[in-house]
């Protein structure tokens, strides 16, 4: 049985209706019954009230679409299950009595939404009260629907919207049934699943091998028309596309070139973010090339079936007016408030930005000739290639193993860039330079704090020709890749031999100081800082997410550092 976090299995539909009207202000429950009402219900006297509802599981379907604009409230069953005869009762007096002029029950057909939404209907009829019911069912799964007729799922969010604006708008309760069933004839829904679902305390309804896919399943996780191998998600969503639009269909959906549409992509529960993004540009492309406008989209999650990983494609041909109706304002907390405009996915891009001309002083010469800039970076990045299995070993145990090949990406890139062009000779735009290299093709942390330790020492070195500019630079590297980094001197990290060198290079501050013999003093500690990694505990990087005692190398990191340090003296 899989797991729910739920407290009971009994009180989950009643907690989570609980929960949602605690959290907004907007909404009530009514005494003794699963349904929730809007807070304002004077504001509907004089004007139609709508009610729908269903089981729970579809969240935030239905108490998810109650509010000014929308539903005027909704009836919740249990898990999956039709909302009692009583409860719609109890929802429709509730709402006669604040003064409603007729009320619409907007139904998903399904046999028991239709039977007790349809008694409870008699019995206000009885009772005197003016109640008439829209039924929708906008299911295209089936080439040759039965007797039950297409089945109501996402595309029932529409006609919502639809009936609340005109209700919201005043208009009269034949008008409101009239467009709200028109508008349910032109639009059509269709799933598609990689997982089962579950209610809590219950096994899965069905069963998808790792490899399959399951086509025009319905949101109570019931068969669909055919099960299929796994597809790409272009593949998936034209395949669906093609379903629902099949003249051949009883089903279908007619659309011809010039058509314009709303488009829903819902998440059926358990499908992520990022995979939602894909199916939702996906769909817009495909329509695009078939000469199909869409005038809205609307992307999330919106009648879901529990935890199923599944995508549903709701489209509904519209016309000036209808678009208005849906566009109209709602304070539904389910209804995505958006910018209103068409989708499409040949919007202009923003122009990429001009790279700034750099400053004058940083062409600035200081004695440094080209060769032996060259000289010295060929030296590194050899250096670099040469040991790029010994940081791979060295990073195993701390990391994921991949210092050396991140430094060798980073030394093939230096060595591309210079064979496209002689690198410049003054400091500060060498290091510029560098950091752009390296932020581009290093990946990984290291890149981006070998990029951050360049770009901030390139600052320092501006317009500078003394020898004391490189401690200054070395200081300034150190403290960005400190401040944006988080690891500090003995958290076994690159730092630790950059920082042991940064405090030799200080002695370049002294008059007549050799810098030959700085730098070698430089690299020695930098060597003894590395090596002295071997018995620190990880405070900072991926290391420090594993036990001190696993750790009997030195930091591949500082190593690294080291050794181009050396290079550079070499």
């Amino acid at each position: 049985i899989p797991k729910k976090l739920v407290t009971t299995v009994s009180g989950c539909a009643d907690d989570a209706l609980a929960g949602v009207v605690a959290c907004n202000p907007g909404l009530r429950l009514l005494q003794g019954h699963r349904v929730v009402l809007r807070d304002d219900l004077q504001a509907i006297r004089g004007r139609v009230a709508l009610l729908s509802g269903g089981g729970s599981g579809h969240e935030p379907a239905h108490a998810g679409y109650v509010g000014k604009g929308m539903l005027t409230g909704v009836v919740a069953g249990t898990m999956f299950a039709s909302p009692s005869v009583g409860s719609i009762l109890a929802a429709i007096r509730a709402v006669a009595q604040a003064g409603a002029a007729g009320i619409l029950l907007i139904v998903k057909n399904y046999t028991g939404d239709r039977l007790n939404f349809g008694m409870a209907l008699e019995r206000a009829r009885a009772e005197g009260t003016d109640v008439r019911m829209v039924v929708v069912g906008d299911d295209c799964a089936f080439t040759k629907p039965g007797k039950a007729g297409r089945r109501g799922i996402c595309g029932t969010i529409l006609i919502h919207k639809v009936a609340g604006a005109l209700a919201e708008a005043g208009a009269n309760l034949d008008e409101v049934e009239k467009k709200a069933m028109a508008a349910a004839k032109v639009m059509g829904t269709l799933g598609l699943s990689l997982s089962p679902c579950s209610i809590p305390g219950s096994k899965p309804s069905f069963q998808l091998a790792e490899d399959e896919m399951e086509l025009g399943l319905g949101i109570h996780g019931e068969a669909g028309v055919r099960r299929m191998k796994m597809l790409p998600a272009d593949k998936a969503v034209e395949t669906m596309l093609k379903h629902m639009t099949d003249p051949s269909s009883a089903s279908h959906l007619s659309l011809t070139s010039g058509s314009s549409v709303v488009l829903v992509v819902n998440n059926l529960g358990g499908l992520s973010c990022l995979e939602l993004g894909i199916v939702a540009g996906a769909a817009v492309r495909y329509l695009e090339n078939q000469g199909i406008r869409i005038a809205r989209a609307l992307v999330g999650s919106f009648m879901t079936a529990m935890e199923m990983a599944g995508v549903s494609l709701t489209l509904m041909l519209v016309d000036e007016e209808l678009l208005k109706l849906i566009d109209a304002k709602t304070m539904a907390m389910a209804w995505p408030n958006i910018l209103v405009g068409p989708a499409t996915t040949r919007r202009e891009e923003v122009p990429a930005p001009i790279e700034p001309p750099r400053k004058a002083e940083d062409e600035t010469g200081t004695g440094l000739s080209t060769a032996r800039v060259e000289r010295v970076l060929q030296r590194v990045c050899s250096t670099l290639l040469d040991m790029k299995e010994k940081l791979n070993e060295l990073d195993r145990g701390a990391g994921d193993g991949d210092c050396g090949h991140t430094h060798a990406q980073a030394a093939q890139a230096i060595q591309e860039w210079m064979r496209s062009r002689p690198p410049p000779a003054a400091p500060a735009q060498l290091l510029s330079s560098l950091a752009d290299v390296v932020l581009a093709q290093m990946g990984g942390s290291s890149g981006v704090l070998y990029g951050l330790f360049l770009t901030a020492a390139a600052q320092r070195l501006r317009g500078r020709s003394d020898f004391a500019a490189w401690a200054d630079a070395m200081d300034a590297g150190i403290e960005a890749m400190q401040r944006y980094g988080g690891a500090a001197p003995g958290d076994r990290t690159m730092l630790d031999s950059l920082f042991a060198a940064g405090q030799a290079l200080h002695s370049l501050r002294n008059p007549g100081a050799d810098p030959i013999q700085v730098l070698a003093a430089a690299v020695q500690s930098a060597e003894a800082a590395a090596e002295a990694t071997r018995h620190m505990e990880a405070g900072a990087g991926r290391a420090s997410y594993v036990h001190s005692s696993r750790l009997e190398q030195p930091d591949a990191g500082a190593v690294a550092v080291a050794a181009v340090l050396g290079a550079v003296l070499e």
